[in-house]
C-alpha cells in the first residue's frame, strides 16, 4: 500500500490552506445538501461567505431567498426556462435593489464552479455534476464532495487532474473515513467498514421485497432525502456507489472494503488496522457535520451538528449485509473492478430504472434485475482504453435508452 498513488482525499494533505473567511460556491443550494450547508453558513458568518448558488430550477422562490439572505454575486440555473420566474423572485426579495447576475444553461454550474472562491460544494444530485466537478478541480479550487456520483462515472478523469487532498468528501461515511484515517499511516490500514443503516427494508428477504410500493420505499428510517437518493438507499444501491466512491478517494482495493449494517447511523464507517485495532467516527445522524468539514478543513466548525447525550443509554447494532436479498453492493463492486464505462452505464441504468418505478413502470425487484441485464449488456471495456467525457457520455445515453427498453418490456410482459 505504501506504493499506492496518494489519494483523491487525504487528511493528511491541507490544500490551499487560507486563513480567515472562506469565499464558498454551492452547487445545488435548494437540494437537501445545499440547505444545511447554507444554514450552517448563516450561522457561521465570521467564516464563510457564499458568493455564487446554483440549482436547476424548480425552486426559484427559495433560490431567490437564498441569495438575498447570503448576498451573493451570481446565481445560475440549468433551466433557461425558469429565468423570468427567478428575475420576479429576486425582484421582489431585492425590493428595488441592485439584483445578482444570472447565469442559466446546461453549463451554468461549471461556469460557476470555475469562478473565484476558494471552495466549491458539489450537492448536484446525479452526473450531470461530473463537469462541475472537473471544473472545480482544474480552477484549482478545494473540492467539498457531495456528488458521488461524478467520481463514480468519471473516476479516471477525476483522479487525472484531482492534486493529493483537493477533494474533501461530504458524504457522512467517506466524512467519516477521512476522520479515521488521520489517526495512522495509510500503510498501516487494514479495511475500511463502511455503514449502511439498511434502509426501510432491512431484514426483508428477496421475495418478501417483489411488492413494495414507492410510498414504501420512500420512507428511510433514518434520514430525510431526495427520492432518487432515498430509493437508492432502499435498494443499497447507494451503498453500492459509497464501495466504489471509497475505493478511488482512498485507492484501496475493493477485497479490503466492507459494508456492515447498523440501523442506528451513529457510525458512519470505520477503518481498521493492521494492529487489530478499528476506528469509529460517530455522531447523531446529521449532515451538517460531514458539510461542516468539506468547508472548513482542516479546522472544525464549532457546533456545527449535534453531539451525543452521554447521560441516556443507547443500543449500536451491527448486522452482517444480506447479499441475496440486496444485490446492488457486488453489482456495484463488480462494475468498479472492471473500471472504464462500467460504472457509469450501472448509475445511468439505475436512474432511469428509479423513475419507473416510482412512476409504477418497473416493481422494486425489477430495478436490480434491470440494471444486472443493462451491465451485462454492456460488457468489459477494453483493456488500457484512455476515458474521455464523450465516452462517459456515450455510455450514459446507450445505458438509460437501453434501461427504458427493458422497463417497457417488463411492463407489457406483466400486463400480458
Amino acid at each position: 500500500m505504501s506504493d499506492s498513488p496518494a489519494p483523491l482525499a487525504d487528511p493528511h494533505i491541507t490544500f490551499d490552506p487560507v486563513e480567515g473567511r472562506r469565499d464558498v460556491v454551492v452547487l445545488g443550494s435548494t437540494g437537501s445538501i445545499g440547505t444545511q450547508a447554507i444554514d450552517l453558513v448563516l450561522r457561521n458568518p465570521d467564516r464563510f461567505r457564499v458568493t455564487a448558488l446554483s440549482a436547476a430550477g424548480g425552486r426559484v422562490e427559495l433560490l431567490a431567498e437564498q441569495a438575498r439572505r447570503l448576498r451573493v454575486r451570481t446565481v445560475a440555473v440549468a433551466r433557461e426556462d425558469t429565468v423570468p420566474a427567478l428575475r420576479a423572485a429576486l425582484a421582489a426579495q431585492y425590493a428595488g435593489e441592485p439584483l445578482p447576475e444570472i447565469l442559466a444553461g446546461p453549463d451554468a454550474a461549471t461556469e460557476l464552479a470555475a469562478s473565484p472562491c476558494h471552495t466549491v460544494l458539489n450537492g448536484i444530485t446525479g452526473s450531470i455534476g461530473l463537469a462541475p466537478t472537473l471544473a472545480a478541480l482544474t480552477a484549482g479550487r478545494t473540492l467539498a464532495l457531495a456528488n458521488k456520483e461524478s467520481l463514480i462515472v468519471g473516476g479516471p478523469l477525476v483522479k487525472a487532474i484531482a492534486a493529493p487532498g483537493q477533494i474533501i468528501p461530504v458524504d457522512s461515511e467517506h466524512a467519516a473515513l477521512f476522520q479515521a484515517l488521520a489517526a495512522g499511516k495509510r500503510a498501516d490500514v487494514r479495511k475500511l467498514v463502511v455503514t449502511a443503516s439498511g434502509g426501510p427494508f432491512r431484514g426483508r428477504t428477496r421475495s418478501q421485497l417483489a411488492d413494495v410500493t414507492p410510498a414504501d420505499a420512500l420512507a428511510h428510517p433514518t434520514w430525510a432525502m431526495g427520492p432518487v437518493i432515498t430509493v437508492n438507499s432502499a435498494t443499497l444501491v447507494n451503498k453500492g456507489l459509497e464501495v466504489i466512491e471509497a475505493h478511488l478517494l482512498y485507492d484501496i482495493p475493493f477485497e479490503r472494503i466492507e459494508v456492515v449494517v447498523h440501523p442506528q447511523s451513529y457510525v458512519h464507517s470505520m477503518v481498521e488496522f493492521t494492529d487489530g485495532s478499528t476506528l469509529a467516527q460517530a455522531t447523531p445522524p446529521d449532515m451538517r457535520g460531514p458539510i461542516a468539514l468539506g468547508l472548513g478543513w482542516p479546522e472544525r466548525v464549532p457546533d456545527a451538528a449535534p453531539a451525543f447525550d452521554w447521560t441516556k443509554a443507547s443500543t449500536w447494532e451491527f448486522y452482517p449485509l444480506d447479499n441475496e436479498a440486496f444485490p446492488s453492493v457486488g453489482l456495484a463492486r463488480h462494475v468498479g473492478e472492471l473500471g472504464g464505462t462500467a460504472p457509469a452505464v450501472f448509475n445511468a441504468a439505475n436512474e432511469e430504472c428509479v423513475d419507473a418505478f416510482l412512476a409504477g413502470r418497473l416493481p422494486f425487484s425489477g430495478i436490480m434485475e434491470t440494471v444486472t441485464e443493462v451491465v451485462t449488456e454492456h460488457g468489459t471495456p477494453a483493456a488500457g482504453t484512455s476515458l474521455t467525457v464523450s465516452d462517459v457520455l456515450e455510455a450514459e445515453t446507450w445505458a438509460r435508452a437501453r434501461a427504458r427498453e427493458l422497463a417497457v418490456k417488463a411492463t407489457a410482459e406483466a400486463h400480458a
